[in-house]
């Protein structure tokens, strides 16, 4: 009987009776749970796929010698013809010099700035004044690139700009400043501050509207001034915030904003304006080098995939917030 009983229990359950896996049954029920959040995610999911993750089936284009006529899938391959014909450039060291002078220079001003002036308006007492600046900041945010560099060639024009009519009202002369290579580097980095310098603060500012009154209370009975409260309750409270933004920012350094340096760029400052964006976009657009862009444009996300991994990875080790 016992022998029966143990050879009953080992024999497989019917199919019939076979249940999904618990996993599977979670995963269901978790659809069903939350399906309208899944409905709204939807459209952007679908807008990813289609207008970033397809288009990477074009980048073996880098590695071949790509024909219209022929299509992607019968171009043939060149391996990474391209990619040495850039190294090799006479151009390519001052490209890149370009580039990452202009992003390092663009990080030194705008990572500091906002949070310096976030810091200012938390310290303001009065809610409408706040209001107010704070509203002028980051108004420019809002006007388009060719808009500003509109305004900025009102300012700096050598013919009728606002700070040539000063200097020849104290008896100078006036000066083209796009005319100017060391002027470039200069004009696009402080007026791209100007424009973003209100919004990238409000992020800040929400921030540090997170932080505990206690906190403020508590070093407020210890004898702690504003600049000690400032230094050690508010930028600490705001210090994930500082890394993920900084972070981000970092990954994106080789990503110099193209709309802006081709509207600022002339044949005087060509030296210190020509970036890898507006390289790729004469290369591939104008002169119809199509797989020589892809390759100098892949070769621009790969060094950005890098920075923003490593620095990421020496966040995480500092013991500071990490992206993942």
């Amino acid at each position: 009987m016992t022998q029966r009983l143990t050879q009953w229990s080992k024999q497989p359950p019917p199919q019939g009776n076979k249940r999904p896996p618990a996993r599977w049954t979670y995963i269901r029920s978790q659809l069903k749970r939350n399906l309208a959040l899944y409905v709204i995610i939807f459209p952007a999911f679908l807008y990813f796929v289609v207008w970033h993750y397809w288009p990477m089936y074009g980048v073996q284009i880098a590695f071949k010698d790509f024909m219209p006529a022929l299509g992607i899938g019968g171009s043939p391959w060149a391996g990474f013809e391209h990619f040495e014909r850039f190294f090799n450039a006479y151009y390519f060291w001052n490209i890149l010099r370009n580039t990452l002078g202009i992003s390092v220079y663009g990080l030194l001003v705008s990572i500091p700035a906002p949070i310096i002036l976030a810091l200012m308006f938390n310290e303001l007492r009065s809610k409408r004044f706040r209001t107010v600046v704070q509203t002028i900041s980051y108004a420019p945010h809002f006007i388009s690139v060719v808009v500003a560099v509109g305004i900025l060639f009102f300012f700096i024009s050598p013919t009728n700009g606002v700070i040539g009519s000063v200097i020849a009202w104290f008896g100078g002369t006036s000066r083209d400043f796009l005319a100017d290579p060391g002027s470039f580097w200069h004009l696009f980095v402080w007026s791209g501050l100007w424009q973003s310098i209100g919004w990238s603060s409000l992020l800040y500012t929400a921030a540090m509207s997170g932080i505990p009154p206690e906190q403020y209370e508590a070093a407020y009975m210890d004898g702690a001034g504003k600049l000690s409260r400032m230094w050690h309750v508010t930028l600490p409270g705001i210090m994930p915030t500082i890394v993920i933004l900084s972070i981000l920012s970092i990954g994106g350094i080789m990503n110099v904003g193209f709309e802006k340096v081709l509207l600022m760029q002339t044949d005087m400052n060509l030296q210190t304006s020509e970036v890898i964006s507006t390289y790729m976009y004469k290369s591939g657009i104008l002169n119809a080098q199509y797989s020589f862009s892809a390759a100098v444009g892949l070769f621009n996300n790969v060094i950005n995939f890098i920075l923003l991994i490593s620095f990421n990875a020496i966040a995480k080790r500092a013991g500071q917030t990490s992206l993942w």
